[in-house]
């Protein structure tokens, strides 16, 4: 999720573990503690594209990092708050719930999660877009409430209470919506007889009314999407999978990692800078032209017998045309 969205989780979860004995501060180190495993995005200034973005929601997203991080930020807090009534065991615990609740909301998004580092194994529900305000606004409000009132109020920690309650309960409806929207996405293509390898779907940037899916094929992949007001049947759009242009590249260490991360969902393009790697699992910015605009895209290159994987940056224009797609989609087709 976002940076203001884990703030706000990190600082309620650090109210309910420590905000009688220290007030506003347990929302302070709580807010600290939901940041720092998103300080793995740091790894991008040191590594190449590839390791980046293998490293990012892995080690400091685990179980094994909230264990063996949480007493040592922990005891620096200890040391810092010498007058606090909190001791290192308090702030160490409080830290714990910090860090781990982070990867545990980063779970429910399309990009999901390593959990269980080392283990190979990426937790990815795809219930929840990383921005969503619905889930944000409302937690955020209450927090700021909390806040206001005394350490010791009943009312403080009920404020803490209902918004912990109703994002947790906004993670349960997107679940229960993605549910909804596989089994019509299902029923869309039995009716259009297009049999299927794979079926993923997501909800689309900021919402959960809309959702979207992506259909392997033999041959190529499909993406549909499906708003709850809609009143026309889903349709498809094709994209070739392309994956023989890669030729012996193919069998490069670095772009075998780079397929690993996409798990599997890309396409291949061959255009005048070279050849394209893009991302499915994250959709398109636009699909009107003929030659669709993916929001990952990696540009493949051979420099000196050297493969180097290159992001394509986005324009911002781009993102503007999208959020303005976006809004019409929503309210059906």
């Amino acid at each position: 999720m976002d940076s203001l969205t884990q703030i706000v989780l990190g600082a309620a979860v650090g109210e309910m573990v420590l905000g009688k004995k220290v007030g506003n501060k347990a929302m302070l180190y709580g807010a600290i503690a939901g940041t720092i495993p998103d300080l793995d995005t740091l790894a991008g200034h040191f590594v190449d594209t590839v390791s980046a973005l293998e490293i990012h929601r892995g080690f400091t997203h685990s179980i094994v990092f909230s264990l063996a991080f949480a007493p040592l930020f922990g005891w620096l807090v200890s040391k810092i708050e010498r007058r606090s009534p909190a001791r290192w065991k308090d702030w160490s615990r409080l830290f714990f719930w910090g860090l781990l609740t982070h990867p545990l909301l980063d779970a429910f998004t399309t990009w999901g999660t390593q959990l269980f580092w080392p283990l190979d194994l990426r937790l990815d529900f795809r219930a929840i877009f990383v921005i969503d305000p619905l889930y944000t606004l409302p937690f955020l409000i209450l927090l700021i409430l909390a806040m206001r009132q005394d350490r010791e109020s009943v009312k403080r920690r009920r404020y803490t209470l209902w918004g912990l309650g109703v994002s947790s309960a906004y993670l349960l409806l997107g679940l229960g919506l993605k549910g909804l929207a596989n089994h019509r996405f299902k029923e869309a293509l039995e009716e259009q007889g297009i049999e299927y390898l794979q079926l993923e779907t997501k909800p689309a940037p900021f919402n959960n009314i809309l959702w979207t899916a992506n259909v392997e094929v033999s041959d190529a992949y499909l993406i549909g999407d499906h708003s709850f007001f809609d009143t026309r049947p889903i349709t498809f759009d094709r994209y070739p999978k392309n994956h023989a242009l890669l030729g012996d590249l193919a069998s490069q260490d670095k772009l075998k990692r780079l397929i690993s991360v996409a798990r599997g969902w890309y396409t291949i393009n061959q255009e005048p800078g070279g050849l394209f790697f893009n991302d499915l699992r994250f959709g398109v910015l636009d699909s009107r032209s003929g030659n669709p605009n993916f929001v990952f895209s990696y540009q493949i290159l051979e420099n000196q017998g050297e493969l180097e994987i290159k992001e394509v940056v986005r324009r911002p224009e781009e993102a503007k045309q999208l959020l303005l797609d976006l809004g019409r989609r929503i309210m059906g087709n």
